[in-house]
């Protein structure tokens, strides 16, 4: 004898199992290796990060975390890797400033910086260095302003590249201070540094990490950090925003996922990075290197995303900065 069920009682247990099947899937998160997306070649700042914290998710998961570099259109490539992947919890965005500053730039940006993915935690935040070659006149935050102001010829500053964090930040250096300065764009940090060295410009602003043994050698002078206050890794350097108030760039590193990954899953994930941050090892990398921890929550890491967006859009359009 055959016995049927009504239509909706089908629905309901198929629903049921596939429910029932999520749930299970969630619990045992994660059950294969997980990809991280990384937007950078491998060797750089980008990259030895996405490795630290990978070599420790893969300890605490019991799953390997394969690093995937995908060095190519600022980041882009790689932001649509994970947009297009599916929301489960295994490809993830090791995402940047540039991040955020590339809806600024690219108003065909194939995705909403923050509204098409799911954040997960800040893992660090980091100020820029204003550094003047060795042989400058300006040996202080003041004497660089006045330098800069009454410079007698045509006056550059050199970044890794348009729209990085140094050539925006020399952009609102620009508009707080009204000094007239070319900006020249080199294909990133190295060749910028290497051509500050042979007097090529006249300052850039560095990422920390890469500009501090040119310091620390005696090249290169430091005359500012970017950050609201001065940092612990280089105390006796003031803040730009200690001449001119409100003066503030700032980098960061966090990991994404693609939009409308489970909480629970996002949350595993939260917690084990959060963990992570606070190994004693991870943290002094982080502050040798000039950044500082943060860990914040998932919401919290939106909103900041959010008003970094707001932030870069109205200097790019103030500074008329263009991608080419």
């Amino acid at each position: 004898m055959k016995i049927h069920f009504p239509v909706y009682t089908i629905v309901f247990l198929s629903f049921a199992l596939a429910v029932g099947s999520l749930a299970r899937a969630q619990e045992d998160y994660p059950s294969r290796p997980i990809r991280l997306i990384t937007p950078a070649a491998q060797g750089g700042t980008t990259d030895l990060l996405a490795r630290v914290f990978g070599a420790k998710l893969s300890e605490a998961f019991k799953q390997q975390v394969l690093v995937d570099n995908r060095a190519s259109a600022s980041g882009v490539v790689a932001g649509e890797m994970v947009v297009s992947a599916k929301p489960d919890g295994y490809t993830l965005l090791l995402a940047y400033h540039q991040h955020t500053v590339n809806a600024a730039l690219n108003p065909k940006l194939p995705y909403h910086p923050v509204n098409s993915f799911t954040p997960i935690t800040q893992l660090t935040s980091a100020a820029q260095l204003l550094v003047v070659n060795a042989s400058s006149p300006p040996k202080s935050l003041n004497e660089f302003i006045a330098w800069t102001k009454g410079h007698p010829g045509p006056l550059n500053f050199g970044s890794a590249g348009i729209g990085s964090g140094g050539h925006l930040a020399g952009e609102l250096y620009k508009q707080m201070t009204g000094v007239k300065a070319e900006h020249v764009p080199y294909k990133g940090s190295g060749p910028a540094l290497m051509a500050l060295l042979g007097n090529e410009y006249h300052f850039n602003f560095a990422g920390l990490q890469a500009v501090q043994p040119q310091v620390r050698a005696g090249r290169l002078r430091a005359i500012a950090v970017t950050s609201p206050r001065r940092i612990a890794v280089m105390a006796d350097v003031p803040a730009v925003a200690e001449a001119l108030p409100g003066f503030e760039i700032v980098g960061w590193y966090g990991i994404i996922g693609p939009a409308k990954m489970p909480e629970a899953i996002a949350a595993r994930l939260h917690g084990e990075l959060v963990k992570i941050l606070n190994h004693a090892d991870v943290r002094e990398r982080i502050v040798t290197d000039g950044s500082e921890p943060v860990g914040n929550s998932p919401e919290a890491f939106r909103q900041f995303m959010l008003a970094d967006t707001v932030k870069w859009a109205k200097l790019v359009k103030e500074s008329g900065a263009k991608m080419d």
